[in-house]
Order: C-alpha cells, then sequence, then structure tokens
C-alpha cells in the first residue's frame, strides 16, 4: 500500500506560481510512476502530468497541453516527495489537484486515472482573476 499526502494549495492571484508536494510511503519511490491530475468544479478529473522512472537516475515526463511550459514535474527521491510546480497560473487552472502514483514504470506514459493505483486526497488550489 502506498499512501500519498498533497499539500500546498491556496489561493493566488492571476500569474502567480504556486508548488504542490505529494509525499509518498514506500520503500521504492525513485521507481515509483507519480502523475498529478486535477478536477475543477463539475468537471471531470483531467489529467495535468506524470513523471516516470527510465533506470538509473533517469526520468521521462509529459503534460497536458493545457498546462505544458507552464507546470514542472520534480521529484525529491530521498524525500519520497514530488512536486509540481505551477507557474503563471491562470483561473482555469482552478481545481482540486490530487497526486496518484503506481508501483510499475511504463513505456509510454499513461494519462489516464485508470492507470495509477493510489490515490492522495486532493488539494484545492483556487486563481483569483
Amino acid at each position: 500500500q502506498v499512501q500519498l499526502v498533497e499539500s500546498g494549495g491556496g489561493l493566488v492571484q492571476t500569474g502567480a506560481s504556486l508548488t504542490l508536494s505529494c509525499a509518498a510511503s514506500g520503500r521504492s519511490f525513485r521507481t515509483y510512476r507519480m502523475g498529478w491530475f486535477r478536477q475543477a468544479p463539475g468537471k471531470e478529473r483531467e489529467f495535468v502530468g506524470a513523471s516516470n522512472w527510465r533506470g538509473g537516475v533517469a526520468y521521462t515526463g509529459t503534460y497536458a497541453d493545457s498546462v505544458k511550459g507552464r507546470f514542472t514535474i520534480s521529484r525529491n527521491n530521498a524525500k519520497n516527495t514530488v512536486y509540481l510546480q505551477m507557474s503563471s497560473l491562470k483561473p482555469e487552472d482552478t481545481a482540486v489537484y490530487y497526486c496518484a502514483a503506481d508501483r510499475l514504470p511504463a513505456k509510454i506514459i499513461p494519462t489516464t486515472e485508470s492507470s495509477y493505483t493510489y490515490w492522495g486526497q486532493g488539494t484545492q488550489v483556487t486563481v483569483s482573476s
């Protein structure tokens, strides 16, 4: 069982930056595939980005088109933590952000919810205009 705890959400203004954290349990964190999803009010949960282990110290990442160039995923394996660094925030980024994990890395990073086994409780991000 992998437990995930997100933190770092809050209320910010348009154009601001914010970094979310997701602390994970487990001794093999460095090999976990870690993803971020979000769910805006009245909308389905959508993929934001993911980090996938490729062996050794190599990772690959992928991002939704809506956040590409503005959001970055990074990891601190010593702290079992993955981060979602968000910049140039827009009101449409307002959502509950969820961290997700799976023990199995993938050749092609999946973007569907069903591809991730473990989920955090979510953290609210609100971007005011």
